[in-house]
């Protein structure tokens, strides 16, 4: 299933997205979901240039170029304006990339979080800074090739836990998603929607140029991270209840790793490795999901 979910497109004709990029339809589909009265706050991204050149846009909603770093900072503001003129039926979506998120504007979104501002703030996680030149960032897995992290001296470091970061703030609501099930991501929109005070999108995007596969592939890619319990599907409410919203398939990693070129140089010890790393992860989410939730009081 590829079709938006919703009934609008506030995705207009003509972006400037590469062929096969999955932040484009991540964006289709959140928008969809989310309908006009939104207004969308966009640092430094891919989607800078998706967007297209002032004063031109590609989205039918208002939208808000920011630095960086802000977009935390800038949502919480756009919602502080709206509130004080009576337009609580807006939805503030800050959009942003992984550099956006896990590295350059995480004081921002942080801050954002622990005043449980009423926002939306999806990343679109292509795990590297692709509008730039593919740097490696802070959601860049180990062992990937980027431009700063050469085969010859990939990666070592893991994949920072953006979830685990976010839950710790107890706020109302976290979810991962991914293109490849477009109507598990518009449900969770809609949930997040309920909710007052900060709620988090991960969103896993695969990126034809940065991950070295053929455009043609970017839905497979999306599904495989799924089932193969890299990119697990789950929500957390209150900052500690987990549920995992997709059952795996369980396919071995190496599945995944080998339609990406940025993986051609691992050999078999290092994908074993891998295997187990998610393994091991998987386990650790699986019991969090099984533990039953904590009781806050009642005032």
């Amino acid at each position: 299933m590829t079709d938006a979910p919703g009934p609008e497109e506030l995705l207009r004709p003509g972006h400037l997205a590469c062929q096969g990029c999955a932040a484009a339809l991540a964006m289709r589909y959140v928008l969809g979901a989310l309908g006009e009265r939104t207004v969308v706050v966009l640092p430094a991204s891919c989607w800078s240039i998706i967007a297209g050149p002032f004063p031109s846009s590609s989205l039918a909603v208002p939208l808000v170029h920011v630095p960086f770093e802000t977009a935390g900072a800038v949502a919480s503001g756009v919602r502080a304006a709206l509130d004080v003129r009576g337009r609580r039926d807006v939805e503030v979506l800050a959009w942003a990339g992984d550099g956006g998120t896990f590295d350059i504007g995480l004081q921002a979104l942080s801050g954002a979080a622990e005043r449980n501002e009423d926002i939306i703030y999806a990343c679109y996680d292509n795990e590297a800074y692709m509008n730039t030149g593919i740097q490696r960032s802070s959601a860049t897995p180990r062992y990937a090739w980027t431009t700063t992290t050469p085969a010859t001296s990939p990666k070592t470091t893991p994949k920072k836990n953006i979830m685990e970061i976010l839950a710790a703030h107890k706020i109302p609501y976290c979810a991962t998603a991914t293109v490849a099930y477009p109507q598990d991501l518009a449900d969770k929109v809609a949930k997040a929607r309920k909710y007052r005070g900060t709620k988090f999108l991960h969103i896993l995007c695969p990126c034809p140029p940065g991950w070295k596969y053929e455009p043609r592939f970017t839905v497979k890619l999306a599904r495989l991270a799924v089932h193969t319990k890299v990119f697990p599907i789950y929500e957390i409410t209150g900052g500690d209840t987990y549920r995992i919203n997709i059952d795996p398939e369980g396919t071995p990693v190496a599945e995944y790793l080998k339609l990406q070129g940025r993986f051609a140089h691992l050999n078999e010890t290092e994908m074993e490795e891998m295997q187990a790393r998610v393994d091991f992860e998987w386990g650790r989410l699986l019991h969090k999901s099984l533990m039953e939730p904590f009781t806050r009081q009642q005032r």
